[in-house]
């Protein structure tokens, strides 16, 4: 089977920093957390490319335009295409700035060249002396040695070059997995999609099973970046319990993604048995002897389901007592550094999912604003879509409680939400004029009247309206071979 190969750049970590940079639901010491990391990561790793990209006073998709210089004071910004997939926003009112320098940026560029120069001197000797294996390994440094700067369209060139010289099977699924990660990074969601449908073309091929499960994670994570929820839920809930991709997002960022999904898309029944009574979930977000049974290997999550973290709890019994999993250490390989990264709480989390399934609507509407404020605003995956999620929530639980009555008070069922009458009539209607609730609210009354569709009925409608489409397209063919019959007369 083998290790992966190129798996440790480039770091994702990073990019949810930048993220937060220009996030305006961060907080101020957040953005100057993220902010040093970004700029101790540049410095580290120099990370030259990257740093103009975000930073130059003329170039850069952070900096206002004559930042760095006296030329000009801050101002407004300019818009940015590059910045709308890789920023939270289009046009961001940063509070902590990047500050672009001229000599540091020298530095960085010269150090990358002469790296560059050592791989290529290394690539030409193995070209003399050794033979394809090792000149492979030459190229396949360069390739990672411009993933680390972030210099995309080079790194991808690397890849390619090295793909295409490849004959392991192997090889080249880590190659394209690195791809995915890039196209990630740089929030690329074409290249991402055009990699991930290569990589499961490779892996159907004849991928091993480790590979295999990886590829799982990718996909679902990518199918939850472009709002194909119901199709990422299953990916991700499978992948809970053989995961191991920590180069893509460590295992409780990966269950708070399919939480998320499968709330927002599992039918009922799906919904309880694979995620509310899900193992995996509960050991990081269960309540006393349950998420303790979990952590303690007595609830097993799986081979290779989080070995890492379960690994560490285990060993400390400070650590089991805290309620807190930190979700922000996307990326990271070292458990060490989880440390130093702020917790999240996942309380609310586990409130949303258990108050809709009980049906605690008053409790799921306040986790619900808990979520959005805690994940939803704070993971540049779930950003773009937090309107939308918060919205199918909502529409959830409305028709969780519709289907079990054929009326309802107006002022019952706001009271049941904890909402006012004002606000509920309003927020159904919209969800009643795109056919989404099938019923109607009589404010006279003061009360919703559900209409349920009756199966029978609902399959004769659709045939009659079959039917009609049928028979209008044999009057079109008719009309059209009797006027080529009268041609030919």
């Amino acid at each position: 089977m083998g290790d992966p190969q190129f798996a440790k750049y480039p770091d994702l970590q990073l990019s949810q920093h930048i993220f937060q940079l220009t996030n305006p639901s961060s907080t101020k010491a957040s953005k100057q957390s993220s902010l040093k990391s970004l700029q101790n990561a540049i410095r580290e790793n120099k990370m030259a490319p990257l740093y103009r990209h975000l930073a130059h006073p003329t170039d850069g998709i952070l900096n206002v335009p004559g930042e760095g210089t006296a030329s000009q004071p801050a101002g407004h910004r300019r818009p940015s295409s590059s910045a709308s997939t890789f920023l939270a926003t289009k046009n961001p009112l940063l509070d902590v700035n990047l500050p672009w320098d001229e000599a540091l940026y020298e530095e960085f560029k010269a150090d990358n060249e002469k790296e560059l120069e050592a791989i290529q001197k290394e690539e030409d000797e193995a070209t003399e002396k050794a033979g394809e294996t090792e000149i492979q390994a030459a190229k396949g440094k360069r390739a990672e040695c411009y993933t680390r700067i972030g210099d995309k369209d080079k790194a991808i060139a690397a890849y390619e070059a090295v793909f295409e010289k490849t004959g392991i099977l192997g090889t080249k699924i880590d190659i394209v997995l690195a791809i995915i990660r890039i196209g990630l990074f740089f929030g690329d969601k074409v290249l991402v999609k055009k990699t991930v449908e290569r990589a499961g073309t490779l892996v159907e091929s004849g991928g091993d099973w480790d590979r295999r499960n990886r590829l799982k994670a990718y996909q679902g994570l990518h199918l939850l970046t472009v709002r194909s929820h119901a199709q990422a839920a299953p990916l991700l809930l499978d992948s809970l319990s053989t995961f191991t991709s920590y180069e893509l997002c460590n295992y409780s960022a990966l269950v708070v993604y399919a939480v998320l999904a499968g709330s927002v898309s599992l039918k009922r029944v799906d919904f309880k048995s694979k995620v509310v009574d899900a193992p995996e979930i509960k050991a990081i977000m269960g309540d006393g002897e349950e998420k303790l049974s979990a952590l303690s290997g007595q609830m097993s999550a799986g081979p290779a389901a989080g070995d890492e973290e379960m690994a560490d709890v285990s060993g400390s019994s400070a650590t089991l007592a805290t309620t807190a999993v930190n979700l922000t250490t996307i990326g990271q390989s070292h458990p060490g550094q989880q440390d130093s990264e702020v917790a999240i709480d996942f309380s609310p989390l586990a409130k949303l999912v258990s108050s809709l399934y009980i049906g605690d609507y008053k409790t799921f509407f306040l986790a619900l604003g808990e979520v959005e404020e805690s994940f939803l605003s704070n993971d540049r995956y779930l950003y773009e879509h937090k309107g939308w999620f918060v919205r199918e929530m909502r529409l959830r639980g409305y028709q969780q409680l519709l289907q079990s009555y054929r009326v309802v008070g107006l002022t019952s069922m706001a009271n049941d939400f904890g909402v006012s009458v004002d606000f509920l009539d309003k927020d159904l209607a919209k969800f009643i004029a795109a056919d989404r609730i099938p019923c109607t609210i009589d404010r006279v009354k003061g009360i919703i009247e559900t209409n349920r569709p009756d199966d029978k009925n609902k399959q004769y409608a659709d045939v009659v309206k079959q039917g009609d489409q049928l028979i209008t397209k044999l009057q079109k063919y008719g009309q059209s071979v009797r006027l080529r019959g009268s041609e030919r007369g």
